[in-house]
């Protein structure tokens, strides 16, 4: 009797299933719906949203790596919406509070 030693990484690529990674499914969608969220809870829900898309993102690309599952490009989309939303509100925060030190120095100087 002869073992065969159990080596998958040998296999090739995994084939496509033809079913659609329900992770990227979710990034996608709330990495398109992350700019209404900040309708729902201000300055938190669109972020929260945006962290999701990312996340589930990043995890949807590793699995359809390992399943050969549908969906990458979604997964991809998913994470750029959420990178520009996270920077989009890094630059208004930044925005907000150089405007406040400005017209507070503003105030302080010309009172």
């Amino acid at each position: 009797m002869t073992t065969i030693p159990h080596t998958p990484e040998l296999a090739g690529p995994v084939t496509s299933t033809g079913r659609t990674n329900n992770m990227a499914i979710i990034s996608l969608v709330a990495g398109a719906l992350s700019v209404f969220g900040h309708l729902a809870i201000p300055g938190l829900g669109g972020g929260t949203l945006a962290i999701v898309a990312i996340a589930t993102g990043l995890i949807a690309r590793g699995e359809i790596k390992r399943s050969g599952e549908q969906g990458m490009w979604m997964a991809t989309v998913g994470i750029v919406l959420g990178a520009i939303h996270i920077a989009l509100i890094a630059l208004i925060v930044i925005v907000v509070v150089a405007a406040v030190f400005f017209l507070g120095s503003f105030a302080l100087f010309h009172h």
